[in-house]
């Protein structure tokens, strides 16, 4: 009985030397491949030489600065032909400098309004300068 005692404790013992993992590489996890459905496209940068506008119009809708008008603030730089692009929840303005040949004022306000239904662009127009925060 003794001796069965210390094989079956020399068993356990070596079943757990074994098992222990002391691998010195760490895990390395991979991303799932990419599907036919997933696109990839690059921002073109923007022609130094091009003819820039500037838009300034109203969204209605808002309700948070950081959810909302960041989001579209986003979604409107990330358009091809955007030189830069900012929504001021406060005054509910959004301010967009453009490439005229790439960008449309109907374009921006698709842009806009596919963020959510519940924005609303109003008075739209061209500026030569953007209006300054009070």
């Amino acid at each position: 009985m003794k001796s069965f005692k210390h094989i079956l404790a020399l068993a356990l013992v070596s079943v757990f030397a074994l098992s222990c993992k002391n691998d010195a590489t760490p895990e390395v996890k991979t991303a799932p491949a990419a599907t036919s459905k997933t696109e990839v496209v690059a921002k073109k940068t923007i022609n130094p030489n091009a003819k820039l506008a500037k838009a300034e119009f109203k969204i209605e809708g808002m309700t948070c600065a950081m959810g909302c008008a960041k989001t579209i603030e986003k979604k409107m730089a990330k358009m091809e032909g955007v030189k830069s692009a900012t929504v001021d929840f406060e005054r509910e303005l959004a301010m967009v400098e453009y490439d005229e040949a790439i960008v449309t004022p109907a374009s921006l306000e698709t842009t806009v309004t596919n963020v959510a239904d519940t924005y609303k662009v109003k008075d739209m127009h061209t500026v030569d300068a953007f209006t300054p925060a009070k």
